[in-house]
């Protein structure tokens, strides 16, 4: 036989273009279209019903960037159209092509109930089946003009991104608003034709199924009128009835399909727009279960759903009903698809906390897996997490845009820094918006690494970020890929049932050990640099104001502010959505972060002073308030003190110019550029900095990624550095040095201090910014020989190595740090601590001249510089703090990590506050001191073991204690833990490394 075969596939893609989807609707008649612009921001559902709009014409342009606009559609259907089925086709201007990237609409009937989204693949809603001629049609659209910022050529500056700047330029033009004759058989015809050219162009030439479906379509086409599809759709149908009709062989790859919008909390659109994305994906999902009997969505992020509550109880009530019948699935159980290398140790806890019991507090619900399909790699503390919140599994998707090393695994056991491992599934569809293309299911197929051992994965399905989530093409498609010849199987599922058949059929995946380091978004850890510092603030905060709010309530009676701190901890928690924290959102986004962070700041503060006044009571004394978990200077931890009168700090003149600081545990030299050139410490005779070099240099390197400029930053940009090294000032301050240096458009301004009778050096950084595109490092090089340092995450830290053996190596050049890094060699150390910043960079060389010893140089990342989405991203004025800590072991940096970012406060009052709850081990942290979330009055202690180590502590209450019990994350008594006996307060623990716990303690 002739290989005809091109010729064959191209006549189908072209009769399917030309012929058979334009005859979807075969007929179709204008409706009278009316419109409502809003003058400010979005109006009430009822104001915009009610509002007079005027009328206006296809063809013409419409909205503002982020205006909203209701437009009112009316009609009648045709007599003659009458027991056919209707549909009307309202298109507002809408690229097929970007799904939920542009304008958006939700449909209301006049009473104000939603009907469903409108969105570029979704874009009909139905109006009878069967319709009744002369049936009148009066739909309200509340439509989104939302500016497209990320473009067909990507990444491109724009003004679009706030809407201070946006303009009023009208952004769309509408393009279709008709009632219109739906014939499902020809929209039947285009699904099967869909699925079998897709799966034809992934199977081999050579084989036989390929050929099958290939003379199947050919004698489908030839069974078609092409001058009258719609009477003979069902002719060709019928043609490719025993194609689509053969099993799927018994060893396929087996699909579970969940339906998905991954709808980012924010990105390309403000947070007030997010809201208005959920409550149209959330009515056209409602509306699709009621349609597909096999369907099955979920949606993870209950900020998402409490915005639904909140705002569109309409629509509310739909997805209430929709969780009861088991098809709309709560999924994931945290507040936000959060970042997970930076929130800190309680507020990753927190994510599951206020996640998990929101879905049990309204459905009684409590999900089994973390949900985080798009996030920018994941902490080493995050299974122990998971596993103390009461879940057990975990999918992600993201790893896959790795631009280095493949991963090796879809399904295995990660393990976590304490040794707690989560069962994980990486999709290996490579999507979280899968659309049921053959060209994704075979890639699902021939992509999963666990063939043999393994046949499950999931497949995330529908358009997400507004898109509309799933359509029912991609469920029409999914019914065919039930069981088809050629094609994995596809199998609407829910993720539990996902989970617990993955499990079972692999009970002993292979382990991958530690952070799941993605290799891309890099920069994510210093973009918008403000957003950082007010998260790692508002997480302090709240640490300290629970802990003096407990401390008062149960000293004094003092009014815990149960609801302010939930809610200040949702908002906390939302903030560190994957797009916010990481600083990858438009100009909107983080100017309203920044706002939020400083009336967040302000609430707490207040609550803070009125605990902190209440135990303190009245009176002159001055005190000290310690809220770091260490005794500092005397102050116990989590308790005040009057302050030993401080000592002093030695500065004299250095010869040659600078300054010599000197507090007799340590000797800072800093030359006439203002820079440092020895710390010696005094106790252990050793030089900190390394010979011939300089620390606290400023560095700067040009910054242009290949793509993605706010998430990336690419390797070569160290190739190009300039040293800031000229100085306008060194000059004294007090017992420190002031530095002053100007580069480009910018200013530093530097102080260095020595406190006395401590072994640190502080660096208080001000940069007033105004470069683009330029990368600014801080670097510290230490006559360090170490092949690994230590970077603190979740409950904990995480080793990495120094050096660029292999290639999973070489591809960790920027990394995630909290409160501290840490290097070392046997008997000495360093840290370099900071209180805001968690990019940086470890690198060593050896030196070919003098000594030959190594020298391992850490620098912080503070500012960046890119353009988009921000075009103005962190211009302004920025401090931060870092201290080098030299013959730091790895409890002195845990130490000396909290001091930096838990400040004292002072007070005067009656007299010393002494702690609710200590430890006494330094190994033993502390995290977190509060009452009970029920309300009961128990105080609840989390603390983890810090150094790496096991670890006996005591923890001792300050207040009799009636019962103690190993609980969750949620508070919950864990089956089986045995309580430890509290001793008249005194409660002995024990931890192997890193381990976490909490205890609910039963007052008296």
């Amino acid at each position: 036989m002739h290989d005809d075969r091109s010729l064959v596939e191209a006549r189908l893609k072209r009769v399917l273009d030309e012929r058979v989807r334009p005859a979807v609707y075969p007929e179709s008649v204008p409706l009278q279209v009316a419109v409502w612009h809003a003058p400010g921001e979005p109006v009430p559902v009822a104001e915009g019903l009610a509002a007079a709009p005027e009328p206006i014409e296809v063809g013409a342009r419409w909205g503002a960037p982020w205006g909203t606009s209701w437009f009112r559609v009316t009609g009648t259907v045709p007599a003659a159209w009458a027991g056919r089925t209707v549909e009307a086709v309202l298109d507002l201007g809408f690229d097929e092509n970007m799904p939920g990237f542009q304008c958006e609409g939700l449909v209301y009937r006049p009473d104000g109930t939603p009907v469903k989204g409108l969105n570029p693949r979704n874009q009909w809603v139905r109006v009878g089946a069967p319709a009744e001629g002369g049936e009148q049609v009066c739909l309200h659209i509340e439509a989104a003009s939302n500016p497209v910022i990320l473009d067909y050529h990507p990444f491109l500056p724009t003004p679009l991104g706030d809407k201070d700047t946006a303009g009023s330029e009208p952004q769309y033009t509408l393009a279709r608003m008709d009632l219109a004759v739906f014939d499902e058989t020809v929209w039947q015809l285009v699904i099967d034709l869909e699925v079998l050219g897709e799966l034809m162009a992934e199977l081999p030439v050579e084989s036989a199924r390929r050929w099958e479906i290939l003379r199947a379509v050919d004698k489908a086409l030839d069974a078609l009128d092409l001058q009258d599809v719609n009477a003979t759709a069902a002719a060709a149908r019928s043609r490719l009835a025993e194609v689509l009709a053969t099993p799927a062989a018994p060893s396929a790859h087996r699909i579970s399909a969940v339906g998905h919008a991954h709808i980012d909390s924010a990105w390309l659109w403000p947070l007030r727009e997010t809201v208005r994305k959920v409550a149209r994906t959330t009515s056209n999902m409602t509306a699709l279960l009621d349609d597909e009997p096999e369907f099955v969505f979920a949606m993870s992020q209950a900020q998402q759903w409490a915005w639904v509550r909140d705002h569109r109880p309409e629509v509310w009530a739909r997805v209430k009903k929709a969780v009861a019948d088991g098809r709309f699935v709560p999924a994931g159980g945290m507040w936000v698809e959060s970042d997970t290398n930076m929130p800190g140790s309680e507020a990753m806890a927190r994510q599951f906390v206020h996640g998990k019991r929101f879905f049990l507090d309204e459905f009684g619900i409590e999900n089994d897996e973390a949900w985080l399909p798009d996030t920018f790699g994941f902490a080493a503390g995050l299974p122990q997490i998971i596993k103390a919140a009461g879940s057990k599994y975990l999918l992600t998707q993201k790893i896959s845009w790795s631009q280095t090393n493949k991963f090796p695994h879809h399904t295995f056991q990660w393990e976590g820094i304490d040794g707690t491992r989560i069962f994980t599934h990486f999709p290996p569809v490579d999507t979280y918006n899968c659309s049921m293309k053959g060209s994704e299911i075979a890639h699902a197929a021939r992509n999963f690494k666990d063939k043999g051992v393994a046949r499950h994965s999931l497949a995330p399905t529908g358009w997400g970020d507004g898109g509309g989530g799933t359509t029912r093409e991609m469920v029409a498609k999914a019914a065919r890929l039930r069981d088809l010849e050629g094609s994995a199987t596809v199998t609407w599922e829910t993720p539990q049932a996902f989970f617990e058949k993955a499990a079972a059929e692999y009970p002993e995946p292979p382990v991958w050990v530690g952070e799941l380091y993605l290799e891309l978004h890099r920069a994510t850890l210093t973009s918008q640099a403000k957003t950082k510092q007010g998260n790692r603030r508002s997480e302090h905060l709240l640490r300290e104001a629970e802990l003096w709010a407990a401390t008062a309530a149960v000293r004094t009676g003092f009014p815990y502010p149960y609801e302010d701190l939930d809610r200040i901890w949702k908002t906390v928690l939302l903030h560190q959505f994957h797009d916010i924290l990481p600083g990858s959102s438009i100009a909107w986004v983080h100017r309203e972060a920044r706002r939020t962070y400083e009336r967040v700041a302000e609430e707490l503060d207040r609550i803070i002073d009125a605990a902190q006044r209440a135990l303190a009571g009245e009176g002159r004394t001055p005190l000290v308030f310690n809220a770091a978990p260490h005794t500092r200077a005397g102050v116990p931890a989590g308790g005040a003190r009057t302050p030993a009168e401080p000592a002093r700090t030695a500065r004299t003149d250095r010869p040659g110019g600078g300054h010599v600081l000197d507090n007799g545990l340590l000797r800072v030299e800093i030359d006439a550029r203002g820079l440092v050139v020895s710390v010696y410490d005094i106790e252990a005779d050793r030089e900190t900095v390394a010979p011939g070099r300089a620390a606290n240099l400023l560095q700067l390197h040009p910054d242009f990624p290949n793509m993605w400029d706010a998430w990336d930053v690419d390797e070569f940009y160290r190739n190009t550095v300039t040293d800031l090294t000229d100085a306008e000032e060194v000059t004294p301050d007090g017992e420190g040095v002031r530095i002053v240096r100007t580069f480009g458009a910018s200013r530093v301004t530097q102080l260095l201090s020595l406190a006395a009778g401590e072994r640190r050096l502080v660096v208080d950084t001000e940069v007033d910014w105004h470069e683009t595109e330029k990368f600014l490092k801080l670097a510290f090089p230490l006559d360090v020989h170490a092949e690994r340092y230590a970077s603190e995450t979740q409950f904990g830290h995480v080793h990495r190595p120094t050096h660029t053996n292999t290639s999973w190596e070489a591809a960790k050049f920027e990394a995630c740090n909290h409160r501290f890094v840490h290097l070392e060699e046997p008997g000495w150390g360093v840290a370099v601590v900071n209180d805001s910043t968690y990019g940086h960079d470890v690198t060593r060389t050896v030196r070919t001249d003098g000594d030959g010893g190594t020298t391992t140089t850490v620098r912080v990342s503070l500012l960046r510089a890119p353009r988009f989405p921000d075009p103005e991203t962190d211009q302004g004025v920025h401090r931060f703090r870092h201290a080098l800590v030299p013959g730091a072991g790895i409890g002195d940096a845990v130490r000396e990590g909290w001091r930096i970012n838990q400040p004292e406060r002072r007070l005067s009052g009656a007299g010393e506050v002494a702690p609710l709850v200590t430890s006494d081990q330094d190994a033993v942290v502390v995290t977190a001191v509060k009452l009970a979330d029920d309300g009961s009055g128990d105080v609840v202690v989390r603390f983890h073991e810090a150094f790496g180590g096991r670890a006996h502590a005591t923890l001792t209450a300050g207040f009799e204690v009636a019962g103690v019990a190993v609980t969750d994350l949620l508070e919950r008594p864990l089956a089986g833990a045995p309580a430890p006996e509290a001793d008249g307060g005194r409660i002995a623990v024990r931890l192997r490394p890193f381990e976490l716990v909490t205890l609910r303690l039963r007052r008296a």
